[in-house]
């Protein structure tokens, strides 16, 4: 049996509750095989996979909060801590219903590579709860988030683990968090990114991963002689980086004809009207039915009553920007079957791993979130800089970074998959490109 094949019957046995989990490590130990054979006896002898697959710290604890009818109420709040080889850990706080530990486990282990492809020095770390904020009023977010950061503190510091926004944790939420960060341990420093621009925060972070998203794309599409100019784009999501990647899409001449949320999606024909998407969800945190009630050209579909989604609609580019999984191989086939050319992933895992092999084998190009949707990252990473030196940037200063930042990612990652004889697989290339800077890190500091 291979060195990989072992690790991953361990991994497995070990964490068979966190399917998840099981398949980020399953998809990156694949293909980071033609890597791991070629130093197999040293990486084995030095459990390199073992302690790559292990998170360094696990942190789970109750979040006791009081809503607004008095009533207490108790969510489950966790952070994983899980590789500091290159750099403070760095990840997102998702605030869901379905977030438990698998979930966190994967978003973390994801983001190890993720922020290894920016070429920045930041570690892998996710965190996150089961509330919902959905439908709480800002007094009832604001407790919560005080209670979650007053455990949370005593893990994170800007120079040790630097957490950033997610699902369901946007400005208000980080807010929230960094005043009673401040509160508790007297500290002004850069211990959270998504900040307000008041206090912190970098211009371009609220756009950075669906602009970043869009720079890889073109430069992906570049690369293989295609034009984005009035390509037909169908995106999944209707949150931050749905929205920003529409607006980048369009200001490099595509069409965008589609949009979702947890309840329904919208067809418009006429291209997504960014300002009004802004507007219904950012301002009035509506649904998409409302979009369609205001624009003639949208048609929205209820997902219950229906069971279609964005992928039914033809287009070149599907961009997923929602949640794990969401792209199926049924979806994967129908894409295929309307002409697809390219799969880029806006958020983290949205493809199952049958559709990206479909995608691969049918000559779809494809980009992995962990490459695709690192804008976010290495934008937060820009705002730890700033913040570091006391400094901010303009708009257009930390725009030109991020996107010389994605096309880099991109050309490391073709030129990783290449060296390694898997060219065009930009799979293979985005983990093989992140886990050899991790992995050099980690030989380098001994057995820790």
């Amino acid at each position: 049996m291979s060195y990989v094949d072992e690790v991953l019957a361990k991994v497995k046995e070990k964490n068979a509750s966190e399917p998840e989990f099981l398949q980020a490590v399953d998809e990156v130990l694949n293909s980071l095989r033609p890597v791991i054979e070629k130093n197999e006896e040293m990486y084995k002898k030095q459990a390199l996979l073992e302690r790559l697959c292990e998170p360094e710290r696990q942190v789970k604890f109750r979040v006791p909060w009081v809503d607004d009818n008095g009533q207490v109420q108790v969510n489950t709040g966790y952070r994983v801590q899980f590789n500091s080889a290159i750099g403070p850990y760095k990840g997102g706080i998702r605030l869901h219903p379905s977030v438990y530990i698998g979930i966190v486990k994967f978003l973390g282990f994801e983001q190890i590579f993720k922020n290894s492809l920016t070429g920045l020095p930041i570690g892998g770390g996710k965190g996150g709860s089961d509330f919902d904020p959905k439908g709480k009023s800002d007094n009832e977010i604001m407790k919560f988030c005080q209670s979650f950061m007053t455990e949370l503190c005593r893990h994170i510091g800007a120079d040790t683990d630097v957490p950033a926004g997610d699902i369901g944790t946007g400005g208000r939420e980080i807010g929230y968090m960094f005043g009673q960060y401040k509160r508790i341990r007297n500290l002004y420093e850069g211990v959270l990114t998504g900040k307000g621009l008041t206090f912190g925060g970098s211009l371009a972070r609220t756009e950075a991963t669906g602009y970043g998203l869009l720079y890889l794309t073109n430069e992906m599409l570049k690369s293989n002689g295609i034009d984005i100019a009035g390509k037909t784009v169908c995106i999944s999501g209707a949150g931050n980086v749905a929205i920003y990647a529409t607006q980048k899409a369009q200001q490099l001449g595509a069409k965008v004809v589609t949009c979702s949320d947890s309840t329904g999606w919208i067809y418009d024909s006429e291209g997504i009207d960014v300002a009004l998407l802004k507007e219904v969800k950012e301002v009035k945190r509506a649904r998409l039915d409302a979009y369609a009630a205001a624009r003639p050209s949208a048609v929205y579909h209820d997902k219950k009553a229906e069971g279609s989604n964005v992928w039914d609609i033809k287009c070149d580019i599907a961009l997923p920007c929602a949640t794990q999984n969401e792209l199926d191989i049924e979806s994967a086939k129908t894409l295929v079957a309307n002409g697809v050319l390219a799969v880029a992933e806006g958020a983290n895992m949205p493809t199952t791993l049958e559709a990206t092999e479909y995608f691969q084998n049918n000559g779809v190009l494809f980009a992995p979130g962990k490459a695709a949707n690192a804008g976010g990252v290495a934008c937060s990473a820009l705002e730890m800089s700033q913040n570091s030196e006391r400094l901010s940037w303009t708009f257009d200063e930390v725009d030109q970074k991020l996107q010389g930042i994605m096309v880099n990612i991109f050309h490391n990652l073709d030129a990783a998959a290449k060296k390694y004889g898997f060219e065009g697989n930009y799979v293979v290339g985005a983990n093989i490109a992140g886990f050899e800077k991790v992995a050099e890190a980690m030989l380098a500091q001994g057995v820790v």
